[in-house]
């Protein structure tokens, strides 16, 4: 079978940029989210899979469906963690690739932000998503598919 990419699609802003790219590569694409967040209608091409209400239940659902050289695109630094060792291919909604290398580094700063938190240190939160984020994403997809399809 040939790579997917998967989309963890609770809370993703780029569904309709991932399957414009995935079009032009020809890839075939999964959104998962939960019943708790079905959209009115499936307006993105691909495969829509809903799973059970709950925290964690559509990051279970890829980690145990996902393979060797398939891409996920996830919000989530836990869930992109979990499957680089697989092989995979992680990216953020953002265009930041998930590197083996340096996800430890941003698991602790993930840590270092809960634990401030329950002092009750809330900071100031993630910038808004912005035009830049959407352009700086887009050229990051089609790089990585590039770069895998030259592989």
């Amino acid at each position: 079978m040939s790579s997917v990419l998967y989309v963890d699609a609770d809370a993703c802003p780029v569904k309709s940029e991932i399957s414009l790219i995935a079009k032009e590569f020809n890839w075939h694409v999964r959104f998962i989210a939960s019943y708790d967040h079905k959209p009115n209608r499936e307006e993105e091409s691909g495969e829509w899979i809903f799973v059970d209400p709950g925290r964690d239940s559509a990051d279970l659902y890829i980690l145990n469906h996902i393979n060797r050289n398939d891409v996920l695109i996830t919000q989530d630094i836990g869930l992109a963690s979990l499957v680089l060792p697989k092989g995979v291919y992680a990216l953020s909604s953002r265009g930041t690739e998930y590197k083996e290398e340096s996800i430890g580094i941003a698991l602790d700063f993930r840590y270092l932000a809960a634990k401030e938190r329950e002092r009750g240190n809330y900071g100031k939160g993630p910038k808004p998503f912005s035009i830049d984020d959407r352009r700086n994403f887009e050229t990051s997809l089609r790089r990585l598919l590039s770069k895998i399809e030259g592989e």
